[in-house]
């Protein structure tokens, strides 16, 4: 053990009680605060995986619905729409992704100044998030769900497009 972790663990020892308290109330906001962002990370997945199951059906039940089918701006709409709002997804997955991180920095930080290091004892458990068999973060796999819609409303648009129309317009050009 380093000399400067000797004297940090001396001092933390040695602190009384009355300065051990604001600084865990402060530690108990913190990881809160982190409760929370999970929380509204949670309803902003759910919202995002609403929508575009319901861009989804609708185009499937509009396709099926209507023998001559929609016209085929209409399904290009869909497909867009579809694409923008996974990419709004996915970006919003990757800033509350970095907004959790910078939180458990501060609250790892934090813990160093208490009696148990509680999230930095698990985070060592898992193996600091270097061994995918002990612990996979869940944002590689949240990522990849926007990923997985994006191409079922590419397929949409990829489709709406009149390819014989266009082929025989640059043809006859």
């Amino acid at each position: 053990m380093s000399e400067s972790n000797r004297v940090r663990e001396i001092l933390c020892e040695s602190s009384p009680e009355s300065e051990l308290a604001p600084k865990l109330e402060m530690y108990k906001l913190c990881v809160e605060m982190a409760d929370r962002i999970s929380a509204r990370r949670l309803t902003a997945n759910s919202f995002f995986l609403t929508i575009n199951t319901a861009l989804v059906a609708l185009t499937g039940y509009l396709s099926l619905a209507n023998k001559q089918g929609l016209e085929i701006a209409q399904y290009w709409v869909i497909a867009i729409a579809g694409i923008a709002l996974c990419y709004m997804w996915y970006r919003q997955i990757r800033s509350y992704s970095g907004l959790n991180s910078a939180k458990f920095s501060v609250i790892h930080e934090m813990e160093k100044d208490l009696p148990y290091r509680m999230f930095d004892a698990e985070w060592e458990a898992v193996g600091r998030g270097k061994n995918s068999k002990k612990y996979l973060p869940f944002t590689q796999i949240e990522m990849c769900i926007p990923w997985v819609f994006l191409l079922l409303h590419l397929t949409v648009l990829i489709k709406s497009i009149p390819w014989i129309v266009l082929w025989s317009q640059i043809g006859s050009s």
